[in-house]
């Protein structure tokens, strides 16, 4: 066999492990990501956040708030064991000093990702239950797939293009009964959480695809964990003070109440599955691309219904269930694209000129 042949069979073996592992990556996702509306649903049902009363709908913003900090502290916590363990400490050290050329889409990422996408699903499930927040934010593929193809070019095929336009009728099945009622006064002003689920959707579809662009250059380990060390700086530096300072609102209380072991149980266990959820998806964006990444991990809505319904004996309404089965078909249909397809994602700029691609090729050979 020539030379030639030679490096053909290795390429083609190395793209499709390639591939293989980014299909694994991203189903590891969708099951630990559907894991996480389990204690993130259970514990709205502990003290303080079941002893309050909701009369307004400033204190259930303030819940969610305070939720969605703890949330972004566990999963920080096990991310540095992780990458402890790893030996990557002084890799996050090094990335977190490259503001200008990575950490700064990581710490756009967490804005997207946290006080818009998952305090939008804190905001669903108290609202309207963890059934609903998981089904709701099965759009955010759309929403990942459209910018990566307009920011960095990444193709989107006539399979894609239909797997997309299945997941708009499962977002119009989900969305369409429940906004119809509140219009029309009939429904029981759940209007936070139907916009929380459209904040989740937008917030982590607009999240998948600024990381793909940071994990250019960035290891996935490190990169997940600076993403959440910026979510922590925000809600902690930012966001809890600024409620305490301009409101009226019992920040500081609501958040000693926090520390009971009932909260704090199920909050650790949201940070693990949380942790390693996110770790598998900002793995999976590198080998198969934002869009497919997004679009297999979007199977968490599944999972997430079987492991609701286990724990809580109960279904969701029937158009979440139609809803849910769309968006399924929808990722299966974006997800079963040929080899030759998946192998290339992504539009290989040849402009010489470009100075930020010089820009991050040499920061990537620095780390």
């Amino acid at each position: 066999m020539s030379q030639s042949n030679h490096l053909n069979a290795a390429r083609a073996r190395f793209t499709a492990s390639s591939i293989r592992w980014g299909f694994m990556w991203a189903l590891w996702a969708a099951v630990l990501w559907g894991a996480w509306y389990v204690p993130g649903s259970a514990v709205w049902f502990e003290t303080p956040y079941v002893d309050l009363s909701y009369e307004t709908n400033t204190e259930l913003l303030l819940a969610a708030a305070v939720l969605t900090t703890f949330n972004a502290i566990t999963v920080l916590i096990f991310l540095f064991v992780w990458n402890a363990v790893l030996g990557k400490l002084g890799e996050y050290v090094r990335t977190m000093k490259q503001m200008r050329h990575i950490s700064k889409w990581f710490f756009i990422g967490a804005i997207f990702g946290g006080p818009m996408a998952i305090f939008g699903s804190y905001l669903a499930i108290g609202y309207i239950g963890g059934a609903f927040a998981a089904i709701a934010a099965l759009m955010y593929p759309i929403i990942g797939a459209t910018l990566a193809r307009l920011w960095y070019k990444e193709k989107i095929t006539r399979r894609a293009a239909l797997g997309i336009f299945i997941l708009l009728a499962g977002g119009v099945t989900v969305y369409a009964p429940g906004i119809v009622a509140e219009i029309n006064g009939t429904g029981e002003a759940g209007w936070l959480g139907y916009l929380g689920g459209a904040m989740a959707a937008i917030g982590w579809g607009v999240e998948g695809a600024i990381a793909g662009r940071g994990l250019d250059v960035a290891d996935p380990d490190v990169g997940i964990t600076v993403r959440f060390t910026a979510e922590v700086l925000y809600w902690v530096l930012l966001i809890l003070p600024g409620i305490y300072l301009f409101t009226d609102q019992p920040v500081v209380e609501l958040v000693v109440s926090t520390f009971n072991w009932a909260a704090i149980g199920w909050l650790m266990l949201a940070g693990v599955t949380f942790a390693f959820c996110y770790v598998s998806w900002y793995k999976s964006f590198p080998l198969i691309g934002v869009g497919r990444g997004q679009a297999i991990a979007a199977l968490y809505g599944l999972f997430a219904v079987i492991f609701l319904a286990i724990f809580t004996l109960e279904l969701p309404e029937w158009n979440f269930l139609v809803g849910l089965l769309l968006f399924v078909g929808g990722g299966f249909v974006m997800f079963t694209e040929s080899s030759d397809v998946l192998e290339v994602v992504r539009a290989v700029s040849t402009d010489a000129k470009s100075d930020k691609t010089t820009d991050s090729a040499g920061t990537a050979a620095k780390l």
